[in-house]
């Protein structure tokens, strides 16, 4: 099942050399992963509920155990404080749904879990 990592980060008013080194170096960090950006840094988006301050990031990946394996490497690890020096933000690892998800069906076992 496809898992993502998803971003919302804050950049500050100077984009840095770090950060830069950062993105040039972070699809190297991806690859032996089989992970790709889906969203990369899209400070303009429309927030229909709530607030969303800052840039979004999407990277998909074949599964969770692979994201978190790309999370974790010693490449990655690396690269994070020249990011985190700058940009502050919330980073997570999510699993995406099944091929037929339906929320429909997930909503008939809540409402019958509840019932019993």
């Amino acid at each position: 099942m496809t898992a993502y990592a998803i971003g919302n980060l804050h950049p500050g008013p100077v984009l840095d050399d770090e950060v830069l080194t950062y993105m040039e170096r972070i699809q190297e960090t991806l690859d032996p992963y089989d992970g790709r950006f889906l969203v990369h840094g899209a400070p303009e988006h429309e927030v229909r509920e709530g607030q969303w301050p800052g840039a979004v990031v999407v990277i998909g990946f074949p599964s969770m155990d692979r994201a978190r394996a790309w999370y974790d490497s010693p490449a990655y690890r690396e690269l994070i404080p020249l990011r985190t020096r700058h940009i502050p933000g919330d980073v997570l690892l999510i699993d995406g749904v099944a091929p037929g998800y339906e929320a429909a069906a997930t909503a008939r076992g809540l409402r019958e879990a509840r019932n019993r």
